[in-house]
C-alpha cells in the first residue's frame, strides 16, 4: 500500500486489544426523515447554478440527509491531472450515486486543490478535504495546510463544494501531533474557515482517541465539528468473514455514539480487502481477504442502512475506501486493470 506498510499492522494489533462483538443495535437511537431533498447541495438530482452563489445560505443539504453510502476515498498521490479528475468524479457521481469524495494522500503540486474544486464543481459532489502528515515526523502538512487555506479562501467555488476539512488521517494513532496540540490545530483552522463555513475534524478510529484517553483525546472530541471515522473490520483478532462483520463494526460505531457528544458521524476509511500485502495482514487466523469478502463487506453495511439512519447526530453516512486498487491494493472497487472487482455496486443512499 501507498502509505501504510507498517501502519495496518500496528492498526491490527491495536484493534486486536479492542475489538468484541456486541449483539445489540446503536443505542439511543432516534427517529430522523431524512429523505433527501433535490434542491440542496449535494443531494442527488440537485443541478449545480450556472453561475456561482453568492452566499452559502440553503445551500448545503442537512447532514441528518446523509446517511447510507456517501461516495468514496480517492486517493490523490498521483497528482491526477484535471481531466482525469473529472472524469472520475463524474463516474463517481452518476454512475454509483456518490454526494462526496472524500481525498486521501497528498498532492504538492501547486494549486492543486483549485483542480479538486473545479472537478468538484463539474460533477456536483463534494469533497472532504485532508490535510496529510504523513509519518515522518516532518513539518510538509504545515505548508499543505496553509496551501489549502489559501485555496479556501481565494478560489470562489471553494467554500460551495468542500464539506469538511480533515486534519491527516490516524493523526492521533500515529501521534504526529500531542493531542492537546492536535486540538488546537482544529480550534485555529475553525477560526480561520468561519468566514468559510467549513466544519473541521480529524480521520481516525475509535482505538486512536482510546489510546490517548488519558492525554488530550478529550481536547480532540471536544474541538471537532463531525466524527469522521475509521471501520475496517478484517484486522480485528473477532475477524473471520465479512458477513460476520457487523458485531465488530457495532462495537467501534457504539464507541464513537456513546462518546462524540451527538455529532455526525462519517465513516470515511471504511472497507474489507480482497488481497493482503506486506501492511495488510490479518490479526485473525480465520479472516479471509477475497473478492467474494470485499463485496460480502459492502452487502453488510447496505443492509444496515437503517441502523446507520437511526443513530443520533443525523445518521452514520459511510464512504467506501477506496475507489481503486491502483490507489491502494485490495481496497479498491476497480481492479488495476481498471475492471469492477464485483458487480452490481448500487448501495443505498436512503432507506
Amino acid at each position: 500500500m501507498a502509505f501504510l506498510p507498517l501502519l495496518h499492522v500496528l492498526i491490527a494489533l491495536c484493534l486486536a486489544i479492542n475489538a468484541h462483538p456486541l449483539e445489540h443495535e446503536p443505542t439511543r437511537t432516534v427517529s430522523v426523515d431524512a429523505s433527501a431533498p433535490p434542491n440542496c447541495f449535494p443531494a442527488l438530482g440537485f443541478t449545480m447554478p450556472s453561475t456561482t452563489p453568492s452566499s452559502l445560505t440553503n445551500w448545503w443539504c442537512d447532514t441528518s440527509t446523509e446517511y447510507g453510502f456517501v461516495g468514496f476515498s480517492y486517493e490523490v498521490t498521483a497528482c491526477q491531472s484535471l481531466s482525469q479528475l473529472r472524469s472520475d468524479f463524474l463516474t463517481i457521481r452518476q454512475t454509483f450515486n456518490s454526494r462526496y469524495i472524500r481525498m486521501y494522500g497528498f498532492c504538492d503540486r501547486t494549486g492543486f486543490y483549485n483542480d479538486i474544486v473545479d472537478a468538484a464543481w463539474g460533477a456536483g459532489i463534494g469533497v472532504h478535504a485532508l490535510i496529510w502528515f504523513g509519518f515522518d515526523g516532518t513539518d510538509e502538512w504545515m505548508g499543505r495546510r496553509d496551501s489549502l487555506f489559501g485555496i479556501l479562501h481565494s478560489n470562489p467555488r471553494a467554500k460551495f463544494v468542500t464539506r469538511a476539512l480533515q486534519f491527516g488521517s490516524e493523526p492521533l494513532f500515529d501521534w504526529v501531533l500531542d493531542p492537546p496540540v492536535l486540538a488546537q490545530q482544529v480550534i485555529a483552522a475553525k477560526k480561520n474557515l468561519s468566514s468559510l463555513q467549513i466544519p473541521v475534524t480529524i480521520s481516525e478510529m475509535a482505538y486512536g482517541y482510546q489510546e490517548h484517553e488519558d492525554d488530550g483525546a478529550q481536547d480532540v472530541l471536544d474541538a471537532i465539528d463531525l466524527i469522521d471515522a475509521h471501520m475496517l473490520p478484517f484486522f480485528s483478532t473477532e475477524a473471520s468473514i465479512a458477513n460476520a462483520s457487523w458485531p465488530i463494526v457495532l462495537t467501534d460505531l457504539d464507541w464513537f455514539i456513546d462518546n462524540g457528544q451527538g455529532k455526525k458521524i462519517y465513516l470515511t476509511e471504511n472497507g474489507w480487502p480482497s488481497v493482503t500485502s506486506d501492511g495488510v495482514q490479518p490479526n485473525s487466523p480465520s479472516a479471509v481477504a477475497n473478492v467474494q469478502n470485499e463485496h460480502d463487506y459492502y452487502s453488510v453495511l447496505d443492509a444496515h442502512c437503517k441502523d446507520f439512519k437511526a443513530v443520533p447526530g443525523g445518521g452514520v453516512g459511510w464512504f467506501w475506501h477506496i475507489y481503486s486498487d491502483d490507489m491502494e491494493p485490495g481496497y479498491g472497487l476497480f481492479s488495476t486493470s481498471g475492471k469492477l472487482k464485483f458487480s452490481p455496486f448500487s448501495p443505498k443512499t436512503s432507506c
